[in-house]
Parts: C-alpha cells; structure tokens; sequence
C-alpha cells in the first residue's frame, strides 16, 4: 500500500519560501510520477507540479514556473516542492500524489495534504 506523508507546511509573508516534503512509501517507485496539487477555499484542486522517478523529468503549471521548484531523493523515497517568491494566492492545502505510468494518467494516491498560508 503506497503511503504519502507530506510535511513542511506553515504560515510565511508574501515574498518569502517554503520547502514541502512528500514521503512516500509502500513501493518500488521507479515507475512512479509525482505530483504537488493545491486546492485553495471555495476552488477546484488544481495540479502545481510533477516529477518522474525515473528520471527527474519535471513539468509545472503556468501560475507557479519560475518560482516554484520540484525535485526527489530517490535513495529517501522523498518529494521536494520548493516554493519561492509566495503569493496570497499560493495559499492552500498542498497535497503530494503519486501515480503509476504504466498505468494510465490517473492519480490513484494521494497525501493528507500541508497548509500553507500566505500572508499579503
């Protein structure tokens, strides 16, 4: 059974970084992709960034590039999402997930997800 832990979430000022972490567990994740999503209060979740396991190809989306960094320790299993230049609107619930490429394109696992909160 995969397990997601993320952790590093918080209150920071508009401006400043943060740094998310993703454990993941319960599998052999060579085949793996990684995602960060968001969902924000009111809103859809939305997708933030992804990263192959395999090798470390990464794709974000348009509201995040350049300022926002995903990277993995394949020898500790962990996801980074490092967050810089945070806007009020970064604020929301982050959750890691995890997918099987040999499968399809569905995100069949998810985190408990880390708030991080903006402050304007």
């Amino acid at each position: 059974q995969v397990q997601l832990v993320e952790s590093g979430g918080g209150l920071v000022q508009a401006g400043g970084s943060l740094r998310l972490s993703c454990a993941a567990s319960g599998r052999t994740f060579n085949s793996y992709s990684m995602g960060w999503f968001r969902q924000a209060p009111g809103k859809v979740r939305e997708f933030v960034a992804g990263i192959t396991w395999s090798d470390g190809r990464t794709w974000y989306a348009d509201s995040v590039k350049g300022r926002f960094t995903v990277s993995r320790d394949n020898a500790k299993n962990t996801v980074f999402l490092l967050m810089n230049s945070l806007k009020f609107e970064d604020t929301a619930v982050y959750y890691c997930a995890a997918r099987d490429n040999r499968l399809g394109n569905e995100w069949d696992y998810w985190g408990q997800g880390t708030q991080v909160t903006v402050s304007s």
